[in-house]
């Protein structure tokens, strides 16, 4: 019974100082983490909507309502245009046509009481639909004399000044809404499987070097050029500052393949010819960790971002690794795990624990 007793006793110290002499190793624990693979592209700035304001008649500019770069009102009045005599031959057209619609009338009473014959009524309607066609087309003339904003916006550069004469075609200004701003930029066809309206994009202006502008694709366009095997895509980023103008260039990051995913410290990965491991803790007692060792996990990985790689393999949500010590340990070696806590500086910890 003694001899047991002391055999028992010489097996626990034993324990206790192979535990002792177990490298010390920092671990930490696989997590999840929400992921995307980044696409970088050159896109070009373009207005929600953008026109080129011109004349479409050959006339003398009578006032100009706007400024350079005013902000306009969609209807907004912005070019009149010389309209005297447009305006007499209104006058004109309206008094005809009032005067055909008294006529009608009186026409269609007579036939009524059968004093006027139906080719008389006939007659007298085909004259008030002339005398109205000849009304709508003297009103759509003076409309081509006065030019308002198709929609809301602001306006370039005025190109012209009152008493310009203007041919039709020529420039008076431009008119951009730029509330919202569409980015457009080029990417390879083999990301067409993750191109969809709704992905978040991140982009950047040499204009504006510390600001980052945040936006989604709104479109993705139906052919693929055949030349460069690219597909266009556009964006849309809200303006609501008026920073962005078009034609502006910016580098664009297409944040494609939203996911959730398990990832590990970059330094917990290790390779070995063409294949990937880690070191995995296998977990022994709780409270004093004898029994506490590693084992050498194959591994598939995935995408890598700064400090992190993805685990497409091998490894389960929870379970740790070795990120610092690998050089101490083997398949199946005992080790004292330290985890890491947020936070923590792992000089710090490596130089607490005196890892080599």
């Amino acid at each position: 019974m003694i001899r047991f007793t002391l055999l028992m006793a010489a097996l626990l110290v034993s324990t206790v100082v192979q535990a002792a002499q177990a490298p010390q190793v920092i671990v930490e624990p696989v997590r999840q983490a929400s992921l995307v693979d980044p696409v970088e592209a050159l896109g070009t700035l373009r207005a929600n909507e953008s026109v080129t304001l011109t004349a479409l008649v050959a006339e003398k500019v009578s006032r100009v309502h706007f400024t350079d770069n005013q902000r306009v009102e969609a209807g907004q009045l912005l070019v009149e245009m010389t309209s005297a005599e447009e305006q007499a031959l209104l006058q004109e057209a309206l008094v005809d046509r009032d005067e055909s619609a008294r006529q009608l009338e009186r026409v269609r009473s007579l036939a009524r009481q059968g004093s006027a014959s139906q080719a008389q009524l006939d007659e007298q309607r085909r004259a008030y639909k002339t005398a109205e066609a000849r009304l709508t087309a003297i009103e759509s003339r003076l409309g081509d004399r006065v030019i308002t904003a198709p929609f809301a916006g602001v306006v370039g550069l005025r190109q012209i000044s009152p008493g310009a004469l203007v041919s039709p075609g020529e420039l008076i200004t431009t008119l951009d809404d730029d509330s919202v701003m569409k980015l457009d930029f080029t990417v390879p066809s083999v990301f067409l499987p993750h191109l969809e309206p709704g992905l978040a994009i991140e982009a950047m202006a040499r204009a504006y070097p510390e600001q980052p502008f945040s936006g989604e694709v709104a479109a993705v366009d139906s052919r693929v050029d055949p030349v460069s095997r690219t597909v266009v895509v556009r964006a849309l980023i809200e303006n609501p500052t008026h920073l962005l103008r078009p034609g502006l260039l910016m580098t664009v990051t297409l944040l494609s393949n939203p996911r959730d995913a398990l990832v590990v410290p970059e330094e917990a990965v290790l390779a070995e010819g063409d294949s990937t491991y880690v070191f995995r803790v296998v977990r022994g007692d709780a409270q004093t960790s004898v029994g506490t060792s590693v084992k050498k996990v194959a591994v598939q990985v995935g995408a890598r971002q700064p400090g992190l790689v993805e685990i497409l393999s091998g490894l389960d949500q929870g379970d740790q690794v070795v990120t610092h010590g690998h050089q101490k340990v083997r398949d199946g070696a005992a080790v004292s795990p330290r985890e890491r806590k947020d936070g923590e500086s792992i000089p710090d910890i490596i130089r607490a624990a005196e890892i080599r």
